[in-house]
């Protein structure tokens, strides 16, 4: 598998996953001091060997190839924060297809204290080489979890004792009115249709980010961040 763009590149070059990298040329020297840093073979391409390898212009002159990563279980994550010392905070996506909001919402959830990043088989985006790159790294880093049955999923982890609260336009209640500092999957739908019914009636808390009402709506990513945000300010993060 090929992956691309410098934060997903150079973090595979640090964990030792780079088989092969390629850098197009014209780079910035800095780029290929810290190749020589990090102690990483590189072969200089023409840029557009590289716009053909990776059908996109958007790799930012550097590409390597690795292992297709794998995912994770829900015990990883688990055990992740039972490793930190922290109350279970997990990220559940329902329907969210885009790779690069994907990819943004795993970067999300790493910079602000989740434990894993929870999604569906099917209607959801893979861990594709642009997903990598929209998560900057952030997805060779958390667990990420793949599951057949959604409200299945839910279902045990509230038989494990967390609570499913779930982003929701017509929520009646407001991040302020909730405890976030309980054992928790966060549960955020599709910019589209929002969370599909069965995985509605699976949360306990239906809750919204309030905004001014000429808005009409957030973007699904930037609302999971601002829940996640107020889930660290609760449990005392940062």
């Amino acid at each position: 598998m090929w992956i691309y763009g410098r934060n997903p590149v150079l973090e595979a070059i640090r964990e030792g996953r780079a088989r092969r990298v390629l850098v197009a040329k014209g780079v910035e020297p800095w780029l290929l001091r810290e190749l020589e840093r990090l102690g990483a073979p590189f072969e200089l391409v023409p840029r557009i060997e590289l716009d053909t390898l990776l059908r996109t212009t958007h790799h930012q002159g550097l590409a390597a190839e690795v292992e297709a990563p794998t995912y994770a279980t829900l015990e990883d994550a688990l055990l992740l924060a039972q490793a930190r010392g922290e109350s279970p905070l997990l990220v559940v996506l329902d329907g969210i297809t885009d790779p690069r909001n994907y990819g943004a919402m795993i970067r999300s959830a790493l910079a602000l204290g989740a434990h894993g990043v929870v999604s569906e088989e099917r209607r959801a985006a893979p861990l594709s080489p642009l997903a990598l790159k929209a998560s900057a790294g952030a997805a060779l880093k958390l667990p990420v979890i793949k599951v057949k049955n959604l409200p299945r999923t839910l279902k045990e982890l509230k038989e494990r004792g967390l609570w499913v609260y779930g982003l929701d336009v017509g929520g009646e209640k407001t991040p302020k009115d909730l405890d976030f500092q309980r054992p928790l999957a966060l549960v955020v739908g599709s910019e589209g249709e929002g969370m599909r019914r069965l995985v509605r009636e699976s949360c306990d808390e239906l809750f919204r980010i309030p905004i001014r009402p000429e808005a009409e709506s957030l973007n699904a990513s930037v609302a999971l961040g601002i829940a996640l945000y107020q889930a660290g300010l609760s449990r005392g993060v940062g």
